[in-house]
């Protein structure tokens, strides 16, 4: 059977053609069982396994919530980001899919190489630089005639936006994104040739009443050293590796080096907030320790001993006699 949905009009279409007997289902099931070929469009080669294509948008989901924290905080309104797919095309096919005059941002992810295209919808842009002038966040769309200072403006903006970039890949990849270009005509910019494939991340975003798309554009030639990385063996990979022993020496000297602090409680006493204030030189405070009581020795604020107090050396001093034991903390002595 094919996975194709038809339609409610499709199946009624249908029904009343076999009703009919324009159609004949005898012929529909010998159709179905013969073999068919599959048309293959070598201009749309597929270049990235599915799984590949989820761990994209795993990761983009994490650059999604990234940049959602990042203009609510720059911004000061509502703003909600979220990822609403992700598909190889060839560049030429994503060019034609946005509008004739929009938001470029293009950015290089030093070390890898190429660059990545973040197309930003005008609504979208000129929603965020209003707000940032100290507007409402309303929305116009003259992204063809823009002026120095909004140019600035929204460059700069982007910029700082995408360095969440580095954060969301950071699994996969250690980039530094910098912001190459800036551009409103896509048909002044060309990354790559027409038919490289290219994985295109769409973004929802609202920002306040105002909502469109955040489309980020990513050629293969910048994924390719980083491709086995996303692969499901790669993220599911649990294998641990052992530490040498040098490592594991030096780790266990530098903690024997470690300065916890050691306290010998004498005792506790409640008192009323009257009588404290009232407490003056000579006043002695009653402790609910008794005297012939063991005292407990507190590792970093965790019970860990008791012990009894003396002199050693002519000095004040404290002798462990038990450990506590089942007390906060026991297991991790």
């Amino acid at each position: 059977m094919s996975g194709e949905v038809l339609s409610q009009s499709e199946i009624d279409a249908l029904l009343s053609a076999l009703s009919t007997g324009e159609m004949d289902a005898d012929e529909l099931k010998k159709e179905q069982s013969e073999k068919k070929v599959k048309v293959y469009d070598f201009k749309r080669a597929l270049r990235f396994s599915k799984d590949q294509i989820r761990s994209l948008t795993r990761i983009h989901e994490n650059f999604a919530r990234l940049l959602t924290t990042f203009f609510s905080a720059q911004l000061r309104t509502y703003v909600q980001i979220s990822v609403a797919s992700a598909d190889q095309i060839p560049y030429e096919e994503f060019i034609r899919s946005i509008p004739k005059m929009t938001v470029l941002n293009v950015f290089e992810v030093p070390p890898l190489d190429g660059r990545i295209l973040m197309e930003v919808n005008p609504n979208i842009a000129y929603a965020m630089m209003d707000r940032l002038m100290g507007g409402k966040g309303s929305s116009i769309n003259k992204v063809d005639n823009l002026t120095e200072i909004e140019t600035k403006i929204m460059s700069a903006t982007f910029e700082r936006a995408f360095e969440n970039l580095r954060e969301a890949w950071s699994t996969i990849a250690d980039i530094d994104p910098l912001l190459a270009d800036f551009e409103v005509n896509p048909q002044f910019l060309q990354m790559v040739s027409p038919n490289e494939t290219v994985v295109v991340i769409s973004l929802n975003t609202t920002i306040g009443e105002t909502s469109g798309m955040i489309n980020i554009c990513i050629p293969h030639v910048v994924l390719e050293p980083i491709i086995p990385k996303l692969s499901v063996h790669y993220w599911m990979q649990t294998d641990k590796k052992e530490r040498e022993p040098e490592v594991i020496a030096k780790i266990e000297q530098n903690i024997h080096k470690a300065k916890v602090p050691v306290i010998c409680e004498l005792g506790s006493s409640d008192i009323a907030i009257q009588d404290f204030l009232s407490l003056d030189v000579g006043d002695v405070i009653e402790l609910t320790q008794a005297i012939d009581q063991p005292l407990v020795i507190k590792v970093g604020d965790i019970p860990k001993f008791l012990g009894q107090p003396g002199k050693m050396n002519k000095k004040l001093a404290i002798q462990i006699l038990d450990t506590v034991k089942g007390g906060d903390g026991d297991d991790e002595r």
